[in-house]
């Protein structure tokens, strides 16, 4: 018999809902803090920047919100995406293990992201929105967003973190071919931008000052509303939708629940759209399955930062969310995995680590793309540096299962390819990466 490599559903068999993990938590999460006066946010607070129905969903008491027809038919141009078995991986290791993978690179944008993007440019188009802007750390969402935006009639200016800009050209040509305004962060364009020029003319940028930059644009720009591809409730809900047919394709697998489900995280949107589903379950008491977030040693949030209340940007014009944090101004190294340089982590994601249902580890990132030759030379698929964190953590434990014998099933999101991350090959083979840790 000839081992079955993928699993794939049928477009009918397409999830009509996303799911909200706020009901399931143990206990409620805390409410962001409106940055004057420190008091729980009110909707209205937040109407300048996100329309009505997107602020709805952030507060949304629902266990699963339907997904729009429109949104769906945008979602059939790539899902449901494929479930994939690692056979060759899994030999090459020599593991008893199990390891599958969801491939989200399949996307017109190259990754998860447009998940959240396509849904965000619908509701905005719904309550009258003609133009957005963002950040982007390595390009993955500024794409995705672009795309969506041109989809639905919507202008799209985005502002690209500078050593990204720099690394990445291609992602920008993207953004640009879907129309989108492209400008690297921090810039001249915004007066959060030129306040920190004018202190750091060569700033690498992060995307805590992109945030700034493009929440003071829609702010000032009549018409205009911020969209953000991580962190918040509604943009981790969005992308719930990779989990919900995961756990369609493991049962196609022949498999139960996982024994391990990873992903990369920065702001945490790829962790959460697989592992939210299946976290469900084992809050049901159906497998006390583990949950891995992994994050870079250069920005290692989970691992590194403080539980407490933090703005989410360098101007401090976010509201305050309760999350673990490096604090806003902290700056990253500029390591190759730009979608990954973020200060804080997802509020949700926070809590389900400080209540010890998920787990966080931290690579250097030499490590991280030694894994991604591997993977590429087994599987063929040369991932993003963002996804290659991942795949750093299934060898791993693949290679504890080598040891002990155990025949564990593995999960992770393979949140995209690296086929405009070249450069950062380029320099791993031919020059080396140096070690980047976290500087407190």
């Amino acid at each position: 018999m000839v081992d079955q490599h993928r699993f794939l559903l049928k477009e009918s068999e397409l999830p009509t809902v996303w799911y909200n993990i706020v009901p399931d938590l143990p206990h409620p999460p805390e409410p962001p803090l409106h940055p004057a006066t420190r008091e729980p946010v009110k909707p209205e607070d937040l109407a300048p920047i996100f329309p009505e129905s997107l602020i709805a969903q952030e507060a949304s008491p629902q266990q699963f919100i339907d997904i729009p027809g429109e949104v769906l038919d945008l979602y059939r141009l790539w899902r449901p995406t494929p479930l994939l078995r690692a056979h060759r991986l899994e030999r090459h290791l020599k593991t008893p293990a199990r390891i599958y993978y969801k491939y989200e690179g399949v996307s017109p944008a190259g990754s998860h992201k447009p998940n959240t993007a396509v849904a965000q440019a619908f509701y905005n188009r719904k309550d009258g929105t003609r133009r957005l802007t963002t950040e982007t750390g390595a390009g993955q969402w500024g794409s995705a967003l672009t795309m969506a935006c041109h989809f639905f009639g919507l202008e799209c200016c985005v502002y690209m973190v500078r050593v990204s800009f720099d690394q990445k050209p291609y992602r920008r040509v993207m953004m640009q071919t879907w129309g989108g305004k492209v400008f690297p962060s921090p810039s001249e364009n915004t007066q959060a931008g030129k306040d920190i020029l004018a202190k750091h003319p060569d700033s690498l940028g992060s995307l805590g000052i992109a945030i700034s930059e493009a929440i003071e644009d829609a702010v000032k720009t009549p018409d205009s509303k911020y969209s953000l591809g991580s962190v918040l409730n509604h943009v981790l809900l969005h992308q719930t939708i990779i989990g919900e047919e995961a756990l369609l394709q493991m049962k196609q697998a022949g498999e139960d629940l996982p024994d391990v489900v990873v992903g990369c995280v920065g702001g945490g949107s790829n962790f959460a759209g697989l592992a939210f589903p299946f976290l469900r379950e084992k809050m049901a008491g159906k497998k006390m399955l583990r949950a891995i977030a992994v994050e870079p040693t250069a920005c290692p949030t989970l691992t590194g930062g403080e539980y407490r209340y933090d703005f989410g940007d360098v101007a401090e014009t976010t509201p305050l969310l309760l999350m673990y944090t490096l604090g806003h101004d902290f700056i990253p190294p500029g390591i190759h995995a730009g979608g990954l340089r973020y200060h804080g982590m997802a509020p949700l994601i926070s809590l389900l680590h400080k209540e010890e249902l998920i787990e966080a580890r931290a690579f250097q990132q030499a490590a991280v793309f030694e894994s991604a030759l591997v993977f590429a030379g087994t599987e063929g698929i040369i991932v993003a540096p963002e996804a290659a964190h991942a795949v750093k953590a299934v060898i791993d434990e693949a290679e504890k299962c080598t040891a002990s014998g155990e025949e564990k099933v593995i999960l992770f999101n393979l949140s995209g390819h690296g086929y405009l991350d070249l450069g950062a090959y380029d320099i791993y083979i031919n020059e080396g990466l140096p070690e980047v840790n976290h500087q407190s």
